[in-house]
């Protein structure tokens, strides 16, 4: 006689792969769709102009899932949720500044350009002097490192970032996502 057990082992994993016997797991908040639940925004600090606790490019916002979702939450326990409670941290890009101005820069270049501040002030002492000694290339190096630095084209030696404060506003490079909506076009 044969053993049916594993026949109904196979029959199992089969459907848990197909995805209909794993209705009742419950889902991961990481997992939840647009919507569904809500991000808080970071706390910026206001010297940098990026998110507080930042390490690594990344810092970490409390999500909170609307009320009445079942999921299980950043400790791994199955909650139903009132939409108050934090159910997972969602990483946050930030980028890494050492307190180089973006307008101290420009200013620095567009008015002691021709001396080398621009560069002194950047990180690059070599090349500060090398303007400082040609009175900035004749000022065509003048001219040309105003352009790249206020294109942010030439940024700090360190790789860093600027510190870029617009009225309290962070600027950010726009990007297509997957989380992007695009509208469709309608063409006559």
């Amino acid at each position: 006689m044969v053993p049916l057990w594993p026949l109904g082992t196979l029959w199992l994993a089969y459907f848990a792969a197909r995805g209909i016997a794993s209705d009742d797991a419950p889902l991961k908040c990481e997992d939840l769709r647009l919507g569904q639940y809500i991000c808080r925004d970071p706390k910026i600090d206001n010297a940098t102009q990026e998110p507080m606790n930042c390490t690594n490019h990344t810092a970490y916002v409390a999500c909170l899932p609307a009320p009445n979702i079942t999921c299980k939450d950043f400790n791994g326990s199955e909650t139903q949720f009132t939409g108050k409670e934090i159910g997972f941290y969602q990483p946050v890009e930030c980028r890494s500044v050492n307190g180089y101005s973006y307008k101290v820069a420009v200013a620095l270049s567009l008015f002691l350009g021709w001396l080398g501040a621009d560069r002194f002030y950047l990180g690059y002492p070599a090349l500060g002097l090398l303007k400082f000694c040609t009175v900035g290339f004749c000022g065509i190096g003048s001219l040309i490192d105003f352009i790249l630095i206020s294109m942010q084209i030439v940024g700090p030696s360190d790789g860093s970032n600027y510190i870029i404060d617009y009225y309290g506003a962070r600027l950010i490079r726009l990007s297509i996502t997957n989380d992007t909506y695009r509208k469709p076009q309608m063409y006559p």
